[in-house]
């Protein structure tokens, strides 16, 4: 297991990708507020998302000089998306939004972390 991220190519990639899912979620455009919807997601809970998500591309970048940064972050994310299919799972909506962008986006956070950190 590596304390710093190598190579960091993936980290940076993931970090870009949870930056621009950040700014999607400032004021959802209508495919991630539809997912919320879809899921039951609260309402009033949306306004958490950007800081989350944002956090998770600033722990990325920021993982690639602290130690261990990188790698916490990493498996966060990899909860994260687990927590996030299985809210489709609850709520039965297996479209788009599970196999396109839940599992996509949980594939490419396994694959970081095990790519960058595990192996």
């Amino acid at each position: 297991m590596a304390t710093l991220p190598d190579p960091v190519w993936p980290v940076l990639v993931l970090a870009l990708v949870s930056a621009g899912d950040a700014l999607l979620c400032v004021k959802p455009v209508a495919f991630i507020a539809q997912c919320f919807r879809d899921v039951d997601f609260p309402e009033r809970w949306w306004w958490v998302m950007p800081w989350i998500k944002a956090a998770a591309a600033a722990g990325l970048v920021a993982g690639i000089w602290v130690p261990y940064l990188g790698l916490v972050t990493s498996v966060c994310l990899v909860v994260y998306f687990v927590l996030a299919l299985a809210f489709h799972v609850r709520a039965r909506d297996f479209g788009r939004n599970f196999f396109v962008n839940a599992t996509g986006m949980f594939l490419l956070c396994v694959f970081v972390l095990w790519f960058s950190f595990l192996r």
